[in-house]
């Protein structure tokens, strides 16, 4: 065998092998972040109660990515309408492609939210969303409060970790968008 013919099989070998790790790579969506344990706030503590909707809750998430970032790009924007919507962009090939993901809110006990991922929008191509939570955990920088599980295909918003002035601590009661009612609590430590 001449030496171009074992060279090519070489190179074709090198760019088969590097194609299925990249292939895999994307595939597979990694270990799961666990679940902060948060600490259910004492009855004996001070609560408010805040009633707010769609759009306030809107503009107030916006606002505290906003500070999270520090005056970087916002890596995500939320929109809330019948369900949450988080609109991203990815560069993919050189080319910046618009993501939508849609999620359904889920309250859990401790008063932060899981939003599950009903559905999602990359340009006009056909990735598994938990690809696509992965590509977002790994390429976009999330608020430390936002945790990305593309395994569970959801994100986690950690309420008791949104920085609060004064040792606030919020947490969200209700999160019902058909009837445009978020309850959320703010609890006031006792000194």
């Amino acid at each position: 065998m001449n030496r171009w013919k074992i060279s090519f099989f070489v190179l074709a070998g090198l760019v088969s092998a590097v194609a299925a790790a990249l292939v895999y790579l994307i595939a597979n969506p990694g270990e799961s972040t666990p679940l902060p344990k948060v600490k259910i706030a004492d009855t004996a503590e001070n609560v408010l109660t805040v009633r707010a909707t769609k759009e306030d809750f809107e503009e107030i998430a916006n606002t505290y990515i906003r500070k999270a970032v520090k005056g970087e790009p916002l890596p995500v924007i939320m929109k809330i309408t019948d369900d949450v919507i988080l609109s991203s962009e990815m560069t993919v090939f050189s080319q910046t492609l618009p993501v939508i993901m849609h999620f359904d809110p889920i309250v859990q006990e401790d008063g932060n939210l899981i939003l599950k991922q009903s559905s999602m929008e990359i340009g006009r191509l056909n990735i598994p969303p938990s690809t696509v939570l992965k590509v977002l955990r790994d390429s976009v920088k999330l608020p430390p409060w936002m945790i990305v599980r593309p395994k569970e295909e959801e994100l986690f918003i950690d309420l008791s970790k949104i920085p609060v002035s004064g040792n606030l601590q919020v947490k969200a009661k209700a999160f019902n968008l058909a009837k445009d009612e978020i309850i959320l609590e703010i609890i006031i430590p006792k000194e």
